[in-house]
């Protein structure tokens, strides 16, 4: 499981950091994780394939989270496109992004599926048979989702020793792999357990930008891999967060610890700060496990 982030800061794109986008890849799955402007750019900085992606998952209609999807929308028609590309996200994303590309004549050459989102509870909105995505209603200003990136339960490990010890033919490997049990040819039934070893255990990512300090997602995403949440500002400027719905980094961390999440990334910094260094000192404080989102990093999970 490998994320990327390509931009991580609140509000404004400047010079030298980007409003919030993201990559996550997990189970040879690509998926972009909002768009905010510059994130067709960020994506040619961090050599990432545009032909991969072809799912869009847009948390809300905040620009510096979605400004920069008709850019990339129109540039996937320039590089020719023929491939589906699906985007998911609030009611009103579908309309606002079809009436730029109608005023500019700007028609896509390749099928654009819209899946707009208005439920307040947690929901299935995309499922093959490596992943399965679910929201995370997030309390904000405006409808905002998050998203949890499950994979399916992955395949058990031969216990090549055993299964040459019973003599059975390679043509059964992968019935075993999912978990069959093997009846040899003089009746005999060999358990699956004695065949194979437990697979490890499932990944999961869960991205939450922006909201409020909010403890009624804990129970959706409990025991994740990783948490992704926003953390806006530092302790000195809480009094900030029930004006704009957002969090602290104190705040965010209190979250991880209580999902008992394995990893917490920060990020949706304020730029008001010189360092981000002092959000992962006030997170550390409640829970140990913490990295520090930038422009251009990668984590590999």
């Amino acid at each position: 499981m490998k994320l990327t982030i390509l931009g991580c800061y609140a509000a404004t794109p400047r010079t030298i950091t980007n409003p919030t986008s993201q990559v996550l890849e997990i189970k040879n799955r690509m998926f972009l994780i909002d768009c905010g402007e510059g994130t067709q750019v960020q994506l040619r900085k961090n050599k990432i394939k545009f032909s991969r992606i072809e799912h869009i998952f847009i948390s809300h209609l905040h620009g510096d989270h979605f400004y920069g999807l008709v850019g990339l929308i129109s540039t996937f028609m320039l590089l020719n496109r023929q491939t589906d590309l699906h985007v998911y996200g609030p009611k009103g994303i579908k309309e606002v992004i079809l009436l730029q590309l109608r005023l500019s004549n700007s028609y896509t050459g390749y099928n654009l599926y819209f899946h707009e989102l208005e439920s307040k509870e947690s929901e299935v909105v995309f499922e093959d048979e490596r992943v399965i995505i679910k929201t995370i209603p997030l309390r904000h200003r405006v409808y905002t989702n998050g998203f949890l990136f499950q994979e399916k339960n992955r395949e058990r490990k031969l216990n090549i020793d055993a299964i040459l010890n019973h003599d059975i033919e390679t043509c059964y490997y992968q019935k075993i792999k999912y978990g069959g049990d093997i009846t040899l040819e003089d009746g005999r039934v060999i358990p699956n357990e004695k065949l194979t070893f437990d697979p490890e255990p499932s990944r999961s990512y869960a991205f939450c930008s922006d909201t409020a300090y909010d403890e009624s997602i804990v129970p959706i995403i409990e025991n994740a891999t990783v948490l992704y949440h926003e953390s806006t500002f530092l302790e000195s400027e809480e009094h900030l967060t029930e004006k704009t719905m957002h969090c602290t980094a104190k705040q965010a961390a209190t979250i991880a610890k209580k999902a008992n999440v394995e990893q917490l990334v920060l990020g949706h910094y304020s730029t008001r700060y010189d360092s981000i260094e002092r959000f992962k000192s006030e997170a550390e404080s409640v829970f140990p496990n913490i990295l520090l989102a930038d422009d251009g990093r990668e984590f590999e999970f």
